[in-house]
């Protein structure tokens, strides 16, 4: 992986650009399309919104996909400062990296929301302001942090695994598992929430179109959630093993004796091994001697002539 940060900022700029030029440009653009059929109306917003929210989560899950396995190898394919504070906490990243990858993915996303906010009208704008994500009918603001941090944490526990973790599939099936939990994260939460789990995906839209309710909740839900899941991920699976000690309190487990067996196995074939050097050099010391004796006989004999 490229450690130059200018590199690996770009990246991460493109990434994040990508994500809401996509994934709010989505829906602004269904906006767009229902908006004759809707008449301004919000309610009848919100019935057609249901209706093409898969077309809405397969755009936010190919485009986080896409540019995950396209830069993944550069900059690890943050595109979100919930994703780089799980590393951040995690001790995979420098603090000195994490804020320029926090900042480019802000700029990213202003970036992309002032795009969308150039090609759309006002009467699109507003109806969704700029795609910014919104609670929906009935759910609390305590209630939304909660969806948002679960939300989070599947995405960022999937990301350790198949990009943090050694043994885990990202050579495989590169970004496609990310954009896969993206997809399905918003198939469930995107009516309740918008399904942002990510504050560059909130921040953006609402930069520009400067709405700002409730606003802090798609910030610290996405980000305890993430470190959650990143410290979890480390501490279960990606720490280095500790030693096993066996307790016989109640008798040796399953576990413990077969390491007990196994360790008697070796020292008793060490054992067997170390007398049968043992025997091999004492029968060539015995066989030497006689030899040597002989031999100085057959030297004195004739000085004794």
């Amino acid at each position: 992986m490229d450690h130059d940060p200018l590199r690996r900022g770009f990246a991460e700029f493109v990434g994040t650009f990508t994500l809401i030029f996509i994934g709010a440009g989505s829906i602004m653009t269904l906006d767009k399309l229902l908006l004759p059929a809707t008449n301004g109306s919000a309610q009848a917003s919100g019935v057609y919104g249901s209706l093409t929210l898969v077309s809405v989560a397969l755009a936010h899950g190919l485009a986080i996909g896409v540019m995950a396995s396209a830069v993944g190898h550069i900059s690890g394919g943050h595109f979100n400062p919930a994703v780089t504070l799980g590393f951040l906490v995690t001790r995979r990243l420098a603090p000195s990296l994490a804020l320029v990858y926090w900042s480019v993915q802000l700029l990213g996303a202003t970036a992309g929301a002032l795009l969308l906010r150039w090609f759309y009208s006002d009467s699109v704008r507003a109806m969704s302001n700029l795609g910014s994500p919104a609670l929906g009918s009935g759910i609390s603001v305590w209630q939304g942090v909660v969806i948002e941090g679960v939300l989070t944490f599947f995405l960022v526990w999937v990301v350790f695994a198949t990009a943090a973790d050694p043994g885990g599939a990202f050579k495989s099936i590169a970004g496609l598992a990310i954009g896969f939990t993206i997809t399905l994260d918003i198939l469930m939460g995107g009516p309740l929430t918008g399904a942002a789990m990510n504050p560059a995906r909130a921040f953006g839209p609402e930069l520009v179109s400067r709405h700002w309710t409730d606003a802090w909740v798609w910030y610290v839900g996405p980000l305890v959630g993430g470190a959650v899941a990143a410290l979890a991920y480390e501490w279960l699976y990606l720490r280095p093993p500790t030693s096993i000690q066996c307790l016989p309190l109640l008798g040796p487990s399953p576990s413990c004796a077969s390491i007990t067996s196994a360790k008697s196995a070796a020292i008793s074939s060490s054992t067997r091994t170390r007398r049968r050097v043992s025997l091999a050099l004492s029968r060539t010391r015995s066989s030497c001697i006689p030899s040597l004796t002989k031999r100085s006989r057959r030297i004195e004999r004739p000085s004794g002539s």
